[in-house]
């Protein structure tokens, strides 16, 4: 083992072993969320379309959770503030889990769409929770670590639950007696996902996070925060913003890609997904070194922008093993500077910000996933996945640009500016 190897493990296991105990409470309950909703996001697609759902509606049940998610950012800021990190995670949590196991025992349209709205105010109050919790639980030398690390296992426990879950509909299948690709095994399988996902939640009960006071935030917190802190906080959402609009375009649809494409059976792109998870996860736990060396603004800009020419193959390459290794690389490096950022982020504003600053986040990311996938799914029946493709690599391209103007062009100007004598 080389030298600078060797000094790049010993420092991460001393970042991980500074971990509180709360951080790691949350890290087990992150991995097993991360196995249950490897299988959810697998399968709820197919489990829609075997209800004789198409794209377009499924591209409005993914606008609607992340509509409610926007909508309800601000408000659930509050809340998380009023009820304290560790009931904000558990309520947050157990809304999804109920939204699953509705879905599965009353399948309808109509549950459906009420059933996304709740599923996006329970992810809203748990990302609004989720970066201020981490912060609050972490020193200054180990809080990169901690945020990839919880983004990273929750990939890498996705790799088991999207391998598992391509089999889980056959395995329901021949107990029921059905197809494997019939509503019932379908909703047999989303089922375990609930059970499982209730099960994550059980780690955070034995978390001690002190309560929020109110006093912290008023009513008029962000907007006071906005009009004092315009140009940094629009340089800080507005990339991510882009970036929500282009993803919304095409990742909801990987697996209807997949399937209608290149014609893949679900086992396979289970076993897609499980591995792109992985590669993922090892991005994602990778980014904390290479920040430190090359700095957390450079990193997000340079995994970025690579991972552009491997999105255009993903998308258009007519063979299915070199779609399916872009897809390997692309995932990898686009996602590795995400807790990077959010790092960033939150080390960029004032503590008694974090948690508004939080919320816009929230919102600008949900910003596109609300409104995208309707556009997609409807693009997809009328023309195929090509311009869905287009769109997302071209906001992609504008979000990396404004990375780099906005954060890593200053900073590299204002290295070049000669110092101030003695």
């Amino acid at each position: 083992m080389s030298p600078a190897l060797k000094q790049v493990l010993v420092t991460y296991a001393a970042r991980v072993g500074a971990f509180s105990r709360n951080a790691r409470l949350y890290l087990v309950s992150a991995v097993l969320t991360g196995a249950a909703f490897g299988i959810y996001r697998l399968l709820f697609n197919f489990y829609a379309l075997s209800l004789g759902m198409d794209e377009s509606i499924i591209g409005q049940l993914i606008t609607t959770a992340s509509m409610t998610s926007l909508i309800a950012a601000l408000p659930l800021g509050y809340l998380a503030d009023f009820l304290g990190r560790k009931r904000s995670l558990l309520l947050g949590g157990g809304l999804v889990v109920f939204s699953i196991a509705a879905m599965v025992l009353w399948p309808s349209r109509a549950m459906f769409v009420a059933m996304n709205i709740v599923t996006g105010l329970g992810q809203s109050l748990s990302a609004v929770t989720m970066s201020p919790f981490l912060v609050e639980n972490s020193g200054e030398e180990e809080r990169t670590y901690l945020f990839s690390l919880s983004q990273g296992l929750q990939m890498m426990s996705g790799f088991a639950g999207n391998w598992i879950g391509g089999y889980i509909p056959t395995w329901v299948g021949g107990l029921r007696g059905v197809s494997e690709t019939s509503s019932t095994a379908y909703a047999g399988a989303l089922g375990i996902v609930a059970l499982a996902a209730g099960i994550a939640l059980l780690p955070m009960l034995w978390m001690k996070t002190p309560k929020t006071g109110a006093v912290q935030r008023t009513v008029f917190a962000p907007l006071r925060y906005a009009v004092e802190q315009p140009a940094l906080l629009t340089k800080l959402v507005l990339p991510m913003l882009i970036t929500s609009l282009g993803a919304g375009l095409i990742m909801p649809f990987m697996n209807v890609f997949f399937r209608t494409v290149h014609f893949q059976p679900d086992p396979v792109i289970g076993a897609l997904f499980a591995w792109g998870s992985l590669a993922m996860g090892i991005g994602i736990l990778v980014a904390p070194p290479m920040a430190d060396k090359m700095g957390k603004i450079q990193l997000v800009v340079v995994t970025q922008a690579l991972s552009i020419p491997f999105l255009i193959l993903l998308g258009f390459a007519p063979w299915f093993w070199v779609s399916a290794a872009a897809y390997y690389i692309r995932v990898a490096l686009m996602n590795m500077g995400g807790p990077v950022y959010n790092a960033y982020v939150m080390e960029k504003v004032e503590p008694s910000a974090r948690a508004t600053v939080a919320s816009l986040v929230s919102m600008s990311w949900n910003f596109g996933w609300a409104f995208s996938p309707t556009v997609s799914g409807w693009m997809q029946v009328k023309y195929g996945f090509g311009p869905s493709f287009i769109g997302t690599i071209s906001l992609y391209a504008v979000a990396v640009f404004l990375y780099w103007w906005f954060f890593w062009y200053p900073e590299k100007k204002r290295g070049l500016q000669p110092a101030a004598a003695d």
